[in-house]
């Protein structure tokens, strides 16, 4: 029975403010590559890319409300990733496939197949599968078309545009035939989002010093979409220019996820006033969509429709650096952990 060393990403403690590298420890231990006996709903994986998210912020903290529950300190992060079978106790599931979905930030992970999904198409990279092809694809895909409702022609806004999720609903936005404009952190970013993600317009909100006379340039005529990444300051000033019967799909609140104490919005009256639908979503709602998001995202990749940047860390070790910059808007692109190569 072959033992094989299996670096791994520990969480050391539940995290308060902003983490750190050092909230996290590298640690080398070994499993065993055979999998339990009567394991049938069970996969042995060897881990190829996992998937640096904001949300797993959240899961850092002992009293979260995250869907997937607190991280467990003394063990490995968990989150999506791409995946090689090395064994199997599920039917549907055979030696050397190749799947996504949650695992475990180590070299070699034994979870269970529940969300787990085989990866069907190989023309396209692997790593797109914890991108564009999967959880933040289709999170994109329903924040925008089935709870934004988007016509031809509307005004849409989108914070953290340069994003793994930002910069494809750019893009779905501008496939539709919206205006679309779209606010980052850097110069690099701005112009990552006109020169390459087709923007109409874009800005640096950290060089605005009042964000609601930005939106109101952008905007003469008001936003009828805001897709809502950030929260705080951003959704307190976007709430003033939204048009009456404007939506607002909320994906997450990064500007939020750190702070011990978060920010009050002050100008919730104007969801009433303006009769706006402000929702939030999680994702694991929507898998139900995946089949039909693949048949409208895939062509569009073939084709060359959709450009989508990745940002990419090579080597477990490196794992903490790249989840801890993504808090600080380091990454450009979608932030991806190469574990290893196939």
């Amino acid at each position: 029975m072959a033992e094989m060393r299996n670096k791994q990403v520990i969480l050391k403690d539940y995290v308060s403010g902003f983490p750190k590298e050092s909230d996290m420890n590298i640690v080398d231990s070994t499993i065993t590559l055979k999998l339990p006996q009567g394991s049938n709903d069970v996969v042995l994986l060897k881990n190829l890319y996992l998937s640096c998210d904001p949300y797993m912020r959240i899961r850092m903290t002992k009293d979260t409300t995250a869907e997937l529950g607190a991280l467990t300190p003394g063990f490995p992060l968990t989150g999506f990733g791409v995946s090689k079978v090395v064994e199997s106790g599920h039917p549907d599931y055979k030696k050397d496939d190749l799947v996504w979905g949650i695992t475990n930030w180590e070299e070699y992970s034994l979870v269970p197949t529940t969300g787990m999904y085989k990866i069907e198409h190989n023309d396209v990279p692997l790593s797109y599968y914890i991108g564009i092809l999967g959880m933040l694809g289709l999170t994109a895909y329903v924040g925008f078309f089935e709870l934004g409702s988007p016509k031809k022609g509307e005004n849409v806004y989108v914070s953290a545009a340069s994003s793994a999720v930002g910069q494809l609903v750019g893009q779905f936005a501008k496939l539709h035939g919206c205006y679309v404009v779209g606010s980052a952190g850097t110069k690099e970013k701005v112009d990552l989002l006109k020169n390459k993600f087709g923007y109409d317009e874009a800005f640096n909100y950290k060089e605005e010093p009042d964000l609601n006379a930005a939106l109101k340039r952008y905007f003469p005529e008001g936003i009828d979409i805001y897709f809502e990444n950030v929260g705080g300051k951003t959704l307190d000033a976007v709430l003033l220019n939204m048009k009456l019967h404007g939506r607002i799909p909320v994906s997450g609140m990064i500007s939020q996820y750190n702070l011990t104490q978060p920010e009050g919005v002050t100008n919730l009256a104007q969801i009433i006033y303006k009769r706006i639908r402000f929702e939030g979503f999680v994702i694991s709602d929507y898998f139900h969509l995946y089949t039909k998001f693949l048949e409208f995202v895939l062509p569009l990749i073939r084709e060359g429709k959709i450009v989508y940047v990745e940002d990419i860390a090579e080597g477990l070790e490196n794992g903490p650096a790249a989840l801890i910059g993504l808090y600080s808007g380091r990454n450009v692109g979608k932030q991806v952990v190469v574990v290893a190569h196939e």
